[in-house]
């Protein structure tokens, strides 16, 4: 929780930063400065007072927080509350106190609501749900019959100033922290950097235009028994490996041959033999 309804993990725009920590200085400014306002000033500078809050909600909106919506509707509804206290022809303070109470009781309770819900997430949240009881309280006593002073009214705004500026320098803080954290995550060392170069280098000629034309061809069976047969006569020519050799068979010797008959007796003579073994 970076602010009211905000978590460290779901910031977008880290770069917001530097605007919150000039709104948190400026809310410390506005908490000096009405202490040292006269009564029939009051009137006129709380609108303002009430406006520069609203510009605040839409800064932390802009920072595209996870609850950036909710600020947004703050954003609309306090500029809306500025407006009228502006337009307002009410002489006296009971106006102004009852539209400062509103402003105090809302952020307060958003406050206290949004931080108790991400207590798990961040660390300050224990810091930003102090913030907002406060704010309760003040805007308690600001709609009170209480306050219908106009001293009241001014130590009121002087303490509207200091919290709004305390959680608004957190918020800018954590912000910063976060975007430090992040530019170290994406700093590769050198090493590892020519390591990722290599490797999305080979990925690429992997998804090239060739590879997947090879995967997208249609080829026959017979057609792919024949490739996988020519790749493995490949790998095995170029490991070294040969067939078995088929040992020749010894031509008979010529000694061992019977003789060939030259007559038709002999050819009788000789197929007698096979005769008489055949009769046995």
């Amino acid at each position: 929780m970076l602010w009211s309804g905000s978590s460290p993990l779901t910031a977008a725009r880290a770069g917001m930063w530097g605007f919150l920590m000039f709104a948190g200085a400026a809310w410390l400014v506005v908490g000096w400065s009405v202490l040292r306002l006269e009564p029939t000033d009051l009137a006129r500078v709380a609108g303002p007072i009430v406006l520069f809050g609203a510009v605040c909600e839409g800064l932390r909106a802009l920072a595209g927080t996870r609850t950036w919506w909710l600020n947004a509707v703050l954003t609309v509804l306090f500029a809306a509350t500025g407006t009228v206290m502006l337009l307002s022809d009410d002489t006296g303070w009971t106006t102004t106190a009852s539209l400062i109470g509103w402003y105090l009781l809302v952020r307060g309770a958003v406050d206290v609501a949004v931080g108790i819900m991400t207590r798990g997430v961040d660390r300050v949240w224990s810091l930003v749900v102090t913030v907002g009881v406060l704010e309760t309280a003040l805007g308690f006593l600001a709609a009170s019959p209480l306050a219908r002073g106009a001293q009241t009214i001014v130590v009121i705004l002087g303490a509207l100033g200091v919290l709004r500026a305390i959680a608004d320098l957190v918020t800018a803080l954590r912000l910063r922290e976060i975007a430090a954290k992040g530019r170290d995550l994406l700093e590769l060392p050198p090493e590892r950097a020519t390591g990722l170069t290599g490797y999305s280098a080979g990925h690429a000629d992997y998804e090239g235009p060739k590879h997947r034309a090879r995967q997208g061809a249609t080829e026959s069976f017979h057609d792919q028994v024949v490739r996988t047969t020519a790749d493995l006569d490949r790998m095995l020519a170029e490991a070294g490996i040969t067939g078995p050799r088929v040992p020749k068979k010894k031509a008979p010797d010529i000694q061992d041959l019977p003789p060939a008959p030259d007559t038709l007796e002999g050819i009788e003579n000789a197929a007698a033999p096979e005769k008489s073994a055949g009769g046995h």
